[in-house]
């Protein structure tokens, strides 16, 4: 009956000299690759189809930032920060977000005391989440076995993104106000410090463990750290202002996203040159590399759009527009 109706309907609508209706779009599934972005200003995370579908959205707490995704694709964690720049004064939020990624909800929190603004985060091997903390600066180490959390100094200024070390016992830190990167030792606390330039941010690791690679906005560099001698190894000159980068599967080639240069970019590991840059709708604020080592995604945060990108041919794939007000910051591509 109802495509009965429809079937008439177009004939008058033909019949009345109009244009045909248009086709109706396709209905939002969860089949195929999704994009689940950390939506800052609106205080959720949220699913899209690559058409830019909204396919889910579930609120956390206040201006998310960081998220990480358990290996087994089952738990997402997020960091609410509770402010939605840097720069923002203010004490923040105080709660790590848990999501079941199959109900798409938030199910549980680490609730984190006394430490407020929580911004980067990883998972170690051995089940424990990495914090940083802005207030005050330090890193936050919680157990979910035993559900107790320890605290450390980073030995420097507003940390930022941690990584954890492939064997679980050190962390690698990135001071941003401070112009050093940290190595934590996480059973006994001690740190070393390396100085590597301004405002270091954004970073990740060599397959090995044995390099980390670390955007630096102010000084527009990648800078290589010998992990095991805590000492710069060299760096890649880049475009204005990066924030985040990953590398490829083969780790010949970085990219990055360019806050200020409104771009994502690429360089060449075996050169150490830059070697291009895509434009994008604005200043880019988070760039994730997938495990096929090929794709990576990025997002402009105040033009509330989100980028599928194949870095190896230096091409973008899908190009996200997210909810009205959105604010999207690191997004992961779900198959």
């Amino acid at each position: 009956m109802a495509r009965l109706i429809g079937s008439l309907l177009l004939v008058l609508l033909l019949g009345c000299g109009g244009d045909p209706p248009p086709e109706p779009l396709a209905p939002a599934t969860a089949t195929g690759p999704v994009l689940l972005v950390s939506q800052k200003a609106l205080k959720s995370v949220a699913w899209y189809t690559l058409q830019g579908e909204l396919l889910a959205e579930t609120s956390v707490s206040e201006h998310p930032h960081e998220i990480v995704l358990s290996p087994d694709g089952k738990t997402l964690y997020v960091t609410d920060n509770g402010v939605m720049q840097i720069e923002n004064a203010g004490r923040g939020g105080n709660k790590v977000s848990i999501i079941d990624m199959d109900k798409r909800e938030r199910v549980d929190e680490v609730d984190l005391g006394e430490y407020y603004r929580p911004h980067g985060l990883a998972l170690c091997a051995d089940n424990t989440l990495l914090v940083t903390t802005e207030n005050p600066d330090q890193l936050l180490i919680y157990n979910f076995d035993t559900r107790q959390m320890r605290n450390l100094p980073t030995g420097g200024e507003t940390p930022h993104i941690v990584q954890c070390s492939n064997d679980s016992k050190y962390a690698y830190v990135s001071n941003a106000r401070s112009r050093t990167v940290a190595k934590i030792q996480l059973d006994s606390g001690e740190h070393q410090l390396v100085e590597t330039g301004d405002r270091p941010e954004g970073s990740t690791l060599s397959d090995d463990g044995s390099k980390l690679y670390v955007a630096h906005r102010d000084a527009d560099k990648i800078v290589i750290i010998d992990t095991a001698k805590w000492e710069v190894l060299g760096e890649v000159a880049t475009g204005k202002a990066p924030v985040r980068c990953g590398l490829t599967g083969d780790e010949k080639l970085i990219s990055y996203g360019l806050f200020g240069g409104e771009a994502i970019g690429f360089a060449s590991l075996e050169t150490m040159q830059e070697i291009g840059q895509i434009p994008l709708a604005g200043p880019a604020v988070s760039l994730e590399m997938m495990d096929d080592g090929v794709t990576a995604t990025t997002c402009a945060q105040d033009q509330g759009v989100c980028y599928v990108v194949n870095v190896p041919d230096q091409k973008i794939l899908y190009t996200v527009k997210t909810k009205e007000g959105a604010g999207p910051d690191p997004a992961l591509l779900l198959e």
